[in-house]
């Protein structure tokens, strides 16, 4: 596949990493040629040093025989202004990173459909948006919905209290039980399990059920004392912050902490009707304290500045917050950040890649997401008529190492998956993969 992607910084960069693990045909075009120079050294890429909203650079690339075509540079403009010529070139896909919540509203988005773009991201509405998912639950590190909620993936923390550990899966997990536990992540390594696995206390482990079962979740993981968020203490006042903020539920109530006294300003004109912003540092314990921080059921740190943001979150731990969130957008911070049982970890640019990685896939695929606390991939296929899948029961199929099937939407309604499932033409199948190519399972459902 023939992949050019626009803008080398943190999304482009990530992108291109990502894609070139599976020998993808990818050139990036950036004008910062120190940079471009560093990522040739590492991958397997053709780079070039250039305008990427100009005719020449475009053709120059053979943009007209493109399969994806992927703008994330700083400038919205220029991204959806590039997206625009490469799709009269001739590229089959196009994609733009676009930084302002108007181009995401349906009448907008429709409108740069019908002139060509295929896709609009914004990052900060999809942060805000995990974000939202993450405190609805406040024993829950990461929520993923399927079919609106027909399947629910559910990443817990375990604890002491939990009561199902220690125990061979195969016990717990059965054909007519209410979850599959479909991946863990323990330490460093993350493990698809098999049925003589067995959970061990501070495991990550990531549960397949439906809507009903969640309350049963709860009770069995041992969170049936966690309370429910209704408090919300926010460091840093950026975009992700005004997102999360708007999308928040009535009943939780949010305070604000931002340094800058001009950005609280602005933050009176959006959001001020919908929290208290408070000009600070959302690190000075005596004013979270004097700020009612013991009356918290959650934080979430969204400043630029990774290190703050989980040095923040320790010490809002440490106070006796339970349910902490932190924005980190360096990935090689996310494995210590969860070694110190930080909580929740928003990482933008990896939420971005996942919604433009599908559109490279061939298949019909709905949903993909990096777990990167567990370096795994989470995708839900649609079985296409007379597709592998749907030939042979699971049992039979011989699912690649690293791979499992964790449910599957039929119509509306969800239901887990046994070896003795036969999957049918049109079902949201919900795959899990860990150091699997995800261009090989995609053969599967084709």
């Amino acid at each position: 596949m023939k992949i050019i992607i626009t803008g080398a910084k943190a999304i482009g960069s990530h992108l291109a990493k990502l894609l070139s693990r599976n020998n993808e045909d990818v050139t990036l075009i950036d004008e910062d040629g120190e940079r471009l120079s560093q990522l040739a050294a590492d991958l397997d890429i053709l780079t070039l040093q250039a305008p990427p909203c100009s005719l020449s650079t475009l053709k120059e690339v053979g943009t007209g025989k493109a399969d994806l075509f992927i703008a994330v540079t700083s400038d919205e403009n220029q991204n959806v202004q590039a997206c625009l010529m490469a799709k009269l070139l001739g590229a089959k896909k196009v994609v733009a990173k676009v930084d302002n919540p108007e181009y995401t509203e349906k009448d907008a988005a429709e409108f740069y459909q019908r002139l060509g773009l295929d896709s609009i991201i914004y990052p900060e509405l999809l942060a805000g948006n995990d974000i939202i998912n993450g405190l609805k639950m406040s024993w829950v590190r990461q929520r993923w919905d399927v079919h609106g909620g027909a399947l629910v993936m559910l990443g817990i923390k375990l604890r002491a209290g939990c009561e199902i550990l220690e125990q061979p899966l195969r016990n717990l997990c059965g054909p007519n039980d209410p979850y599959h536990v479909v991946a863990i992540k323990r330490g460093i390594d993350t493990i698809i399990p098999g049925g003589n696995d067995m959970l061990q206390l501070n495991d990550l482990a990531y549960f397949m059920t439906t809507r009903q079962y969640i309350p049963y979740i709860r009770k069995i993981v041992g969170k049936e004392t966690y309370a429910d968020v209704k408090n919300v203490m926010i460091m840093g006042g950026g975009k992700t912050a005004v997102r999360s903020i708007k999308m928040m539920p009535e009943y939780m109530h949010a305070k604000v902490f931002e340094i800058d006294e001009q950005r609280c300003e602005r933050l009176n004109e959006l959001v001020g009707d919908r929290c208290l912003v408070i000009n600070g540092d959302g690190r000075d314990l005596g004013q979270l304290t004097e700020e009612g921080i013991r009356n918290c059921q959650a934080f979430v740190a969204l400043t630029g500045n990774a290190e703050a943001n989980i040095l923040a979150c320790l010490m809002a731990k440490r106070i006796g917050v339970r349910k902490t969130v932190a924005m980190i957008e360096n990935i090689d911070y996310i494995n210590m950040a969860e070694s110190l049982d930080i909580g929740t970890i928003i990482n933008k640019k990896a939420i971005a890649a996942s919604h433009i990685y599908q559109m490279m896939l061939d298949a019909n695929v709905r949903n993909v997401r990096f777990l990167t606390t567990a370096n795994a991939d989470v995708a839900e296929f649609i079985a296409e008529e007379n597709s592998k899948v749907t030939r042979k029961l699971v049992k039979d199929l011989s699912l690649p190492r690293g791979m499992t099937i964790g449910g599957l939407v039929r119509g509306n309604e969800g239901m887990l998956v046994s070896g003795m499932t036969q999957i049918q033409p049109g079902d949201a199948v919900v795959v899990f993969m860990h150091g699997t190519n995800i261009k090989r399972v995609e053969d599967l459902f084709k």
